[in-house]
């Protein structure tokens, strides 16, 4: 066994005898040294290993604590984006952008769906995948704008970044723009079309069966990939 190996063996024991409670401190990194045997350096890196394993979590002037980190820890969007995955982030778009979508349907302005007109018209005219990808983005945001509520658009502004940071791959295949027929060409269309409606259930439906169809594309490219 290696000094790193039997540094880890050595932390994994002390947590099974003390059965601390979730975020318990342990002790300075100088004192735990002692009470395990082992180097500052094989202390550390048996420490990392169980931080990444999500079994501690350290706050940087605080000290390392039992458990996963907790919510109110997390701070910014590349914390959050750490902590999450794909997955994550599909059903939270999935929970959240249907809402605002009927939000949107509710209190959206003349002026707020004729930029998503536009938005829709530029995104057909898109002649590479960014331009596309750009417009795809304003959309969304304009759908969230259209609620008018601060706190939402907020938090789809928190939910996009961190998207944008847990990447599962695009949606693109062996061309240079996206083609005349893809999904979401008709899927926008028919959002925008319930919103301007003021039909709450149908926009909030378009929204749904739109994400659905994203989150089955990037299922399918993941598995392509692999």
């Amino acid at each position: 066994m290696d000094e790193a190996q039997g540094a880890l063996t050595q932390l994994r024991a002390y947590l099974a005898q003390q059965n601390l409670n979730a975020n318990a401190q342990l002790p300075p990194e100088r004192e735990f040294c002692e009470v395990l045997g082992v180097s500052r350096g094989e202390l550390r890196k048996a420490l990392a290993v169980l931080e990444e394993n999500g079994e501690l979590w350290r706050h940087v002037g605080k000290g390392t604590f039992v458990g996963t980190r907790p919510f109110e820890e997390i701070t910014g969007v590349a914390e959050i984006a750490a902590a999450s995955n794909p997955r994550e982030v599909m059903h939270a778009r999935l929970t959240i952008e249907p809402i605002l979508a009927r939000e949107a349907a509710l209190n959206a302005t003349a002026a707020d769906i004729a930029e998503m007109r536009q938005c829709l018209k530029a995104s057909r005219g898109a002649t590479t995948w960014r331009q596309y990808e750009n417009c795809d983005n304003r959309l969304h945001r304009l759908v969230a704008e259209a609620s008018h509520n601060t706190l939402l658009i907020a938090l789809f502004d928190t939910l996009n970044a961190v998207r944008r940071a847990v990447v599962w791959g695009r949606l693109r295949n062996n061309v240079d723009r996206p083609p005349a027929d893809h999904h979401s060409f008709r899927e926008h269309d028919a959002l925008v079309d319930a919103i301007a409606d003021r039909d709450l259930a149908a926009a909030t439906a378009a929204m749904d069966r739109h994400l659905h169809a994203v989150q089955a594309n990037l299922l399918r490219f993941r598995q392509a990939a692999e």
